[in-house]
C-alpha cells in the first residue's frame, strides 16, 4: 500500500474521518484509533511481523518505565536499562538485516577452501520498516535516561508514536521529544495545515511520479547491463540516479510529512535542498536528516567525547565511524559499508581544508561570488553521484566493474527509454531545482503560496494536469522500503 496508490487514499479516507468527526475532542480515543490504524496498515504490507512490532514495543515501554523508576534512585541500575534497550535494538537489526548476509558470507569463504556447508540456505525475513521503527524504540530509552523526556504511562501512545503508519516503513524517523507530546492533546481539524499538508503530499507524488519513477527503467538497465554500456551512459546515470534517490526519498518524506500534518501532528523535516550544498557535510546536513542527526547524536557524539583525549585524530576517527554507521544502516551489503567509508573520508578531507579554504575565500573575497560558490555545488553534486553509483551497485564487484566501463572511452549513449526522461523527466527536473533556488535564494516568486487565488489554483491544477500526463501511474515501490 504505497502512499501514492489510490488503495492508500481509500485507507487514509477511512482513518481520518472518524478522527476528526468521531474523536475530536478526545486525545485518547485519538490515538487508539491511529493505534489501530497504524497496524492495519502494517498488517497490510506484512501481516506476520504484527506480533514482533507489539512485543517490542511493549518491551520499551516497560523499560522506559523502568529506567525513570531508577534514575535517581539507582542511577546504575538505570545505565544498565539504557544499555539493555540500545543492546535489544541493535539485536533486533543484527539479526533480521544483518545475520543471513553473514552467514552466507562465511558459507562461500567455508566452500572457497573446499569445505561444504548447508548455511548458504539459511534465509531470514526482514519485517518492513524495521530500521525506522527500531531507532524510534532506541532513541526512547536514551531520552527517558538523559531524562529530556517523562516516560508515558499510556501503551495506546507510545505504540502510535513506534508505528504511525505515514512513517513506519520509510521515515522520517521522528525524536518522542517532538512526537510524544503531539499525542497528549486533541487534534482538531484546521484548514490551513490541512492545505498545506495537501500541498506537500502534491509535491510529493510530482517528485516520486514524475522524475523518480520516469527516470528509475532507465537507469535500472543501465546499471543492470554496466558491461554493455560506455562512458557518456555511466556518467549520464550516475547524475540521473541521485536526482532519482532525491526525488524519491524526498517525495516520500514530504508525502509523510503532509498526511501527518493534515492529521494534526508535525513529523520532522527529512531534506533541505541538498543539491544546493557547497561540500560534502554541509550535504550531509541537508541529506535524510532525520536519519543523520539521530547517527550522529547517539553515535558520533558519545564516540567523539570518549576519543577527545585523540585530538583531531578521535575527531576523524569518530566522524569515519559515524558515515560507516550511516552506511551499513541501509543494509547488509559490503557496497553499504564501503559508501559508508567513502563518504566519511569525504568528510575528513573537509574538516582538513577547512581552514585553508576559509582563509582562501577570505584572501579573494569569494564568499559571494556566485561562480566559486557553483562550482563548489558541481563539485559536491559529482562527488555525491560517484557515491549514488556504489549505493546502487548490487556488489562490490559491480561498483567497479561500472567504473571500469569509463576508460573504456565515450560514445553513443543508450537511447532505449531515454526519450521519456526527456519529454517527461527533465521538465519536472526544472521545476523542481526552480522551486528549491527560490527557496534557497528567498526569490520573491510564489505559486502554491502566492497571495493570489487566481494563481494558487492555477498553480495546483498544473501540477495535478502534469502528474496525470506525465506520471508513471503504476504506483512502483519506494527506493527506501527495502531498508
Amino acid at each position: 500500500m504505497v502512499v501514492n496508490s489510490i488503495n492508500f487514499w481509500l485507507f487514509f479516507a477511512a482513518a481520518i474521518i472518524p478522527y476528526f468527526i468521531f474523536f475530536r475532542n478526545n486525545s485518547k480515543l485519538q490515538n487508539l484509533w491511529l493505534f489501530l490504524a497504524s497496524y492495519f496498515f502494517y498488517g497490510w504490507v506484512d501481516w506476520k511481523m504484527i506480533p514482533l512490532l507489539l512485543i517490542v514495543t511493549a518491551v520499551f515501554y516497560f523499560l522506559g518505565r523502568f529506567i525513570k523508576a531508577n534514575n535517581q534512585e539507582n542511577p546504575k541500575r538505570a545505565s544498565l536499562l539504557t544499555t539493555v534497550g540500545v543492546i535489544l535494538g541493535v539485536g533486533m537489526l543484527a539479526y533480521f538485516k544483518y545475520l543471513g548476509f553473514f552467514v552466507q558470507e562465511f558459507a562461500s569463504l567455508f566452500e572457497s577452501i573446499g569445505l561444504n556447508t548447508n548455511l548458504s540456505t539459511f534465509n531470514i525475513i526482514m519485517p518492513l520498516g524495521i530500521s525506522f521503527f527500531t531507532f524510534k524504540l532506541m532513541s526512547y530509552v536514551i531520552e527517558v535516561h538523559r531524562e529530556n523526556i517523562e516516560p508515558t504511562k499510556d501503551f495506546v501512545q507510545f505504540g502510535t508514536y513506534v508505528a504511525f503508519f505515514p512513517t513506519i516503513l520509510s521515515g522520517p524517523i521522528d525524536r518522542p521529544t517532538g512526537f510524544l507530546p503531539q499525542l497528549s492533546v486533541p487534534r482538531k481539524f484546521d484548514e490551513h495545515e490541512t492545505s498545506e499538508g495537501l500541498k506537500m503530499v502534491l509535491w510529493g507524488m510530482f517528485l516520486k511520479m514524475c522524475i523518480a519513477d520516469r527516470i528509475s527503467p532507465w537507469t535500472d538497465a543501465v546499471f543492470g547491463n554496466y558491461e554493455h554500456h560506455n562512458a557518456t551512459s555511466i556518467i549520464v546515470a550516475a547524475i540521473l540516479y541521485l536526482i532519482q534517490m532525491y526525488a524519491d526519498f524526498c517525495g516520500y518524506s514530504d508525502m509523510a510529512i503532509g498526511t501527518s500534518r493534515i492529521m494534526g501532528l508535525k513529523v520532522v523535516p527529512n531534506f533541505n535542498r541538498p543539491f544546493f550544498a557547497q561540500n560534502v557535510a554541509e550535504y550531509w546536513r541537508r541529506w535524510h536528516m532525520s536519519l543523520t542527526t539521530w547517527i550522529t547524536d547517539y553515535v558520533f557524539m558519545p564516540l567523539n567525547v570518549a576519543w577527545r583525549d585523540w585530538g583531531k585524530t578521535g575527531l576523524y576517527l569518530a566522524t569515519v565511524v559515524n558515515l560507516v554507521v550511516i552506511g551499513v544502516w541501509h543494509g547488509a551489503n559490503w557496497t553499504y559499508a564501503l559508501f559508508g567509508l567513502y563518504h566519511g573520508l569525504l568528510l575528513v578531507i573537509t574538516m582538513m581544508v577547512e581552514k585553508k579554504r576559509k582563509k582562501l575565500e577570505k584572501q579573494h573575497d569569494l564568499k559571494k561570488n556566485e561562480v566559486y560558490k557553483w562550482s563548489r555545488r558541481a563539485l559536491t553534486f559529482c562527488l555525491f553521484a560517484l557515491g549514488a553509483v556504489l549505493f546502487r551497485a548490487n556488489s562490490v564487484s559491480d561498483f567497479f566493474g561500472t567504473l571500469a566501463q569509463i576508460p573504456k572511452g565515450f560514445g553513443p549513449m543508450f537511447t532505449g527509454g531515454f526519450f521519456a526522461i526527456l519529454t517527461y523527466a527533465v521538465p519536472a527536473i526544472f521545476v523542481m531545482f526552480f522551486r528549491e533556488w527560490v527557496q534557497e535564494y528567498n526569490r520573491d516568486i510564489h505559486f502554491f503560496h502566492s497571495k493570489h487565488v487566481w494563481m494558487r489554483v492555477i498553480s495546483i491544477a498544473l501540477m495535478i494536469s502534469y502528474i496525470i500526463y506525465a506520471g508513471e501511474l503504476d504506483g512502483h515501490s519506494f527506493i527506501y522500503f527495502q531498508f
